[in-house]
C-alpha cells in the first residue's frame, strides 16, 4: 500500500511543480527563445504547455496503475463477508433494521 500511496503522491507533486515550473520560465524569460514572442503568444504557448504538461503526467500515472499487479491486493475478509450478508438481507426480502434503509413515508 505503502508504494501505491508514494506514486499517488510523487504525481500529485508533479501535477502541481510541472505547470507552475513552465509558466514561470516563460514568464521570466528562463526558456531559450521565450524572449522573441509577443505577449499574446508567450500567454497562449505557456498555458497550453502547462496543462499539456499535467496531462501527460496524468498518462504517466495512469500506465503505472495499470502496470499495478493485481494479485498483489486483497480485499479484507471482514469486509468481503459483511457485503456478502448486506446484499442477502436485500436481495432476500428480510426486513432490515438499519433505520437509514427504512422506507420514507
Amino acid at each position: 500500500m505503502g508504494g501505491v500511496m508514494q506514486k499517488f503522491l510523487v504525481a500529485s507533486m508533479f501535477m502541481w511543480i510541472l505547470p507552475v515550473a513552465i509558466l514561470y520560465g516563460f514568464n521570466n524569460d528562463l526558456l531559450p527563445g521565450s524572449t522573441t514572442l509577443s505577449p499574446h503568444s508567450l500567454t497562449l504557448l505557456s498555458g497550453f504547455l502547462a496543462v499539456v504538461s499535467v496531462n501527460v503526467v496524468i498518462v504517466f500515472y495512469i500506465c503505472l496503475a495499470l502496470k499495478e499487479p493485481t494479485d498483489k491486493h486483497k480485499p479484507d475478509a471482514s469486509f468481503v463477508a459483511d457485503a456478502k450478508d448486506s446484499v442477502k438481507k436485500l436481495t432476500s426480502g428480510v426486513p432490515s433494521t438499519d433505520p437509514a434503509l427504512k422506507k420514507q413515508e
